[in-house]
């Protein structure tokens, strides 16, 4: 069997990236609340986790302890106010998004001046004025994180599924 994974993986994940995206389309606020409420398990969860693993494991205690805790914390804020964190969650994800978006810009900038040619300039202009679309309107942006997602995750979906039949040929004719 060639191939690094079997094709039904991937058709599995082209159903649940359609299916999810479709649901984020559809319901965008209580697909995302379902979302974000199974972060929150998975925050406390691996809180958990890591906080024993520092008492397992000598190496980055301190660190492991920090990071349990924080995962603990921001697990049960999350489970505990649901709708809040909702628009919370995404909103911190928007902002972050359009910061990294700056810092990106302006490495890729520096980048071009300093002879790494015209189209990293070109993305690096792009995505600076992406950051700057963002940050001056984080509200709307944040509204729109469903969409974007539910749209990507239909638009991936779609093509895993066909992909995952391209591979399921190329795998039986090896």
């Amino acid at each position: 069997m060639g191939g690094f994974f079997p094709w039904w993986v991937l058709l599995i994940m082209g159903i649940i990236a359609l299916i999810l995206g479709s649901f984020l389309l559809a319901y965008p606020i209580g697909t995302l609340s379902v979302i974000i409420w199974f972060l929150g398990f998975y925050w406390f969860f691996s809180g958990i986790v890591t906080l024993f693993s520092a008492f397992s494991d000598s190496i980055d205690r301190g660190m492991k302890i920090v990071w349990g805790f924080l995962g603990i914390i921001l697990g049960l804020l999350i489970i505990a106010y649901p709708l809040y964190s909702a628009f919370i969650v995404p909103f911190i994800f928007t902002i972050m998004v359009g910061i990294l978006a700056l810092i990106y810009g302006f490495v890729a900038l520096y980048g071009a001046f300093t002879g790494k040619g015209w189209g990293i300039g070109i993305l690096g202009i792009l995505s600076i004025l992406f950051g700057i679309l963002i940050l001056a309107e984080p509200i709307y942006a944040t509204i729109a994180v469903p969409f974007v997602f539910g749209i990507l995750g239909v638009f991936f979906g779609f093509i895993a599924i066909v992909g995952s039949f391209m591979l399921r040929s190329a795998q039986k004719a090896a």
